[in-house]
């Protein structure tokens, strides 16, 4: 929830996946006061409101993608989009700062363990915020992944909502300002392209063709239209007239506004392309070291190191591989390497003309069989089911080059379902690992662990909205978790292809882990990653988006390791539904919270 620079974390903490502490807190619990002058325990609870109301409130996209108010308040912030100006992330740091000085008002030993996880929580996730701020010139604020050019038209084609007639209007209102908050990131840009702290050629280069490929479609069929106007044919309450006139005003907008926009900023990437190289990792950088080691802790929750986690990689591809082999060779396919014959049993495996409507289409149906399917088969490794639904759709065609799968919450007002997006280019158009990928994103992936704490009403507000971001560790880890469950209890019996396709998912997140340290710390070229295995999209996204892909398969082996230590400890009293209880109900957390939360339950199953 969604793809993670540091700019972005500040800017769209609860859109995106991972927030996570570079180092181990120095303040874990707060000083004791006198009886007199501790705030009362239930003062905690109007804290965590108070605080997450003033954070949501700097915020318009976060308001507005998560309905977190309601009446006028939330409807004047869906009039706005959230500034893209380093002064802005300035600002969060010092509200950050802030509530961590408050936060310390209260006495963890006087909570109750629910309040005392949310206050470990918060403390993580604001520290986190304030130790970012060393970092922020390593963001460059335009890019192919989650730049502004990105992120300014998702706010409002995917994350907008549009219910009633309001709705409509203030998207109209917002796309008003996206010239605005454009220029806002040129200016941060030439900022930083003047200190040379900017992007590898190849990353410049890919960004240029998606925005141009964004702004050379005539304006009426731009996505920021487009959407919109298949969007608002489904409001009650607006005639036909007002929606023609608000397609008229978006079709303006996006001639007058947006396009001008885009092309000032696609001159400042024609202007620096002649002196950037194509280094690709943080240690072209001063300093860069230091960034990627946090970058590392925030997304993995650990102390790992870039050597550590390139060693733990090798030793999962090295494994992974066997295992397919094996499958492999009772398959008759024995020629080549593994990732010979996975490239020609996706072939094998293709949709016809893949760049086909027809097959865009097949392929969308069969991913809402298989997550309508994966609903059926839940019950039996599941205590817990989300009750909102999921709704699967392709990205738009300016985004499908470079874009990777995701999911997206749903709004806490149920105005909108959650949404997995699926990127419908060429290399994607095959049923192999389809099924893997749907369970990863959807059913009982990202959705059972999103979903679910979204609807728990027993956290307080900031959790239940991850208004302070979720923590890529234990979502990524979680619905990785969920890749390899599922194989584990039959759900791809009779069908070694399927079994293969999960393999083939776990073997990616392995290699992700020796890629993105070998970009970052070892000075590896992109050809030398897309070698490797990856796709080059994916080694693009791994440059601008560094330490984030590692959190996958990082988060996925500790979950496994509590597990074992669960069934270890319980024998014949573990219950995987109780244990995916744990899990589920403690939402977004660092691996090492999460870790005593499954001690306490062992500690509890023990006693009982």
């Amino acid at each position: 929830m969604q793809r993670s620079k540091l700019l972005a974390t500040l800017t769209y903490a609860l859109l995106l996946p991972g927030l996570a502490c570079a180092q181990e807190s120095s303040t874990r619990a707060a000083p004791t006061r006198s009886a007199q002058a501790q705030p009362s325990r239930s003062t905690v609870d109007a804290f965590f409101a108070r605080f997450s109301d003033e954070w949501v409130r700097g915020n318009p996209d976060l308001a507005t993608s998560s309905r977190y108010f309601s009446g006028e308040e939330q409807s004047r912030l869906e009039q706005q989009l959230t500034p893209r100006t380093r002064a802005y992330s300035l600002e969060r740091i010092k509200l950050a700062k802030r509530g961590l000085a408050d936060l310390q008002k209260y006495d963890r030993s006087k909570m109750s363990e629910a309040q005392r996880v949310s206050a470990e929580l918060m403390q993580w996730q604001l520290e986190t915020i304030v130790a970012g701020e060393a970092y922020l010139d390593y963001d460059f604020p335009l890019d192919q992944f989650s730049g502004a050019n990105v992120g300014l038209v998702e706010s409002l084609t995917l994350r907008h909502p549009l219910v009633k007639p309001e709705d409509a209007s203030n998207y109209v209102a917002r796309m008003k300002q996206i010239g605005t908050r454009m220029d806002e990131a040129v200016a941060e840009a030439r900022r930083l392209a003047a200190k040379k702290m900017v992007p590898p050629r190849f990353i410049v280069e890919t960004t240029l063709k998606s925005m141009r490929t964004f702004s050379d479609a005539a304006p009426a069929q731009n996505p920021l239209v487009t959407a919109f106007a298949q969007r608002i044919q489904n409001i009650e309450g607006l005639s036909t007239a007002q929606r023609t006139e608000l397609q008229g005003q978006a079709t303006r907008i996006v001639t007058e506004q947006v396009y001008p926009a885009w092309r000032r900023a696609i001159a400042l990437l024609e202007g620096i392309l002649p002196n950037t190289t194509n280094d690709a990792g943080l240690w072209r950088f001063e300093g860069g070291d230091k960034a990627y080691a946090y970058a590392l802790g925030r997304f993995t929750t650990t102390k790992l190191t870039a050597d550590e986690i390139h060693e733990i990689g090798l030793q999962q591809v090295a494994r992974i591989e066997g295992e397919m082999d094996k499958i492999f060779r009772k398959l008759g396919r024995t020629q080549g390497t593994v990732a010979e014959r996975v490239k020609q049993l996706r072939a094998d495996l293709s949709y016809p003309d893949p760049t086909s409507d027809a097959s865009r289409s097949a392929i969308m149906r069969d991913i809402d069989a298989m997550m309508a399917d994966a609903l059926k088969r839940s019950p039996s490794l599941f205590d817990l089911q989300p009750k909102s639904p999921v709704v699967a759709q392709p990205f738009p065609r300016f985004r499908e080059a470079s874009a990777a799968a995701n999911y997206n919450r749903a709004p806490l007002d149920g105005s909108r379902s959650a949404i997995f997006q699926m990127p419908l280019r060429p290399q994607r158009m095959t049923k192999f690992g389809l099924r893997t990928l749907v369970y990863h994103e959807t059913v009982p992936g990202h959705h059972f662990q999103i979903a679910l704490e979204q609807e728990n009403t027993e956290l307080p507000k900031f959790r239940q909205a991850r208004v302070l971001g979720g923590i890529s560790a234990m979502s990524e880890g979680w619905a990785l978790y969920a890749e390899n469950l599922v194989a584990e209890n039959g759900w791809y019996e009779g069908d070694p292809e399927g079994l293969l396709g999960m393999l083939d998912a776990q073997l990616f997140r392995a290699r992700r882990l020796v890629v993105d340290t070998g970009l970052h710390a070892k000075k590896w070229t992109r050809q030398q990653a897309i070698d490797y295995g990856l796709e080059a999209s994916e080694v693009e996204r791994y440059v601008v988006y560094p330490g984030q892909a590692c959190s996958y398969m990082i988060g996925q082996l500790e979950i496994l390791k509590l597990r074992d230590r669960a069934r270890e400890a319980l024998g014949d009293k573990f219950s995987p539904q109780q244990f995916h209880n744990v899990v589920l109900r403690t939402g977004t957390a660092p691996l090492e919270l999460l870790g005593r939360e499954v001690d306490r339950y062992v500690a509890s199953a023990s006693a009982n």
